[in-house]
């Protein structure tokens, strides 16, 4: 019986589910989470600090929201992504209000941001009881893009490093994902082939590309109802809406 070596993407708790758990157990829709860290934390202090009004105050934040969409991997060298997402918010606030902010209210509005963003990768029961299953049977890989240091503090959070083999964060080496050598370390960690490992993951561009770049054995695209539709060249072996689908697949592929 063959046994493949699922490698997944990024953190289930924050890409793969897209299901989130406060530590209180409270479970959140992701749009529903978004509206929490900005209306609720930030806006309070912005309210607090700058007088300013609830539609003022989403429209700093959609503005941010846009650079961190529009926010390119490269930096300026000396510069970390916490310095880039601070004078995100500095520009955002100065933007809106037509007034510099001070340096000391844009970083405290960025910590608030990450540290609630942080406080919110946690992982399911449903999915730790799903990594538990299968990392019975199978080798289980993280394998994440960006920012390095970033990413780690996302895995620290999630707590989710004792249901893997091994974690890659792309961001420390020279090629991220679609790129086939980012793979190849990836096999070589767990001593496999390309043809003994699937790759699992919700980008079409950089996890499914990547897959099928490496030449994997199969590629599962997790779609979620809200997510991007299927119509470019890539193509995913299998697609399923959630990543608690997975056993199902691996199934067919014995």
């Amino acid at each position: 019986m063959k046994t493949w070596c699922p490698l997944l993407n990024r953190l289930p708790a924050h890409d793969l589910e897209r299901s989130y758990e406060d530590r209180q157990g409270r479970s959140f829709p992701p749009d529903r989470q978004e509206k929490l860290l900005f209306s609720r934390e930030t806006g309070e202090l912005l309210k607090s600090k700058l007088n300013l009004d609830d539609d003022t105050i989403r429209s700093i934040c959609d503005k941010f929201k846009l650079k961190l969409l529009c926010e390119s991997p490269d930096r300026p060298p000396g510069t970390s992504q916490d310095d880039i997402r601070m004078c995100h918010w500095t520009e955002s606030i100065a933007e809106t209000t037509g007034s510099s902010a001070a340096s000391d209210l844009a970083s405290q509005c960025y910590y608030l941001w990450k540290n609630s963003r942080l406080e919110l990768l946690c992982l399911t029961p449903e999915v730790r009881d799903l990594l538990r299953q299968l990392r019975g049977r199978y080798k289980l890989l993280l394998l994440t893009n960006g920012d390095a240091r970033t990413q780690r503090e996302k895995v620290e959070a999630a707590e989710c490093e004792e249901f893997f083999d091994a974690v890659v964060i792309a961001g420390d080496h020279a090629e991220q994902k679609p790129f086939p050598s980012i793979f190849q370390l990836c096999f070589s960690m767990l001593q496999v082939e390309a043809q003994d490992c699937v790759m699992v993951g919700d980008s079409l561009d950089t996890d499914i590309q990547g897959g099928v770049n490496a030449k994997v054995r199969a590629t599962v695209w997790i779609h979620r109802a809200d997510g991007s539709e299927l119509d470019g060249p890539v193509k995913p072996d299998y697609t399923v809406p959630s990543v608690l689908d997975l056993p199902a697949v691996l199934a067919q592929l014995q």
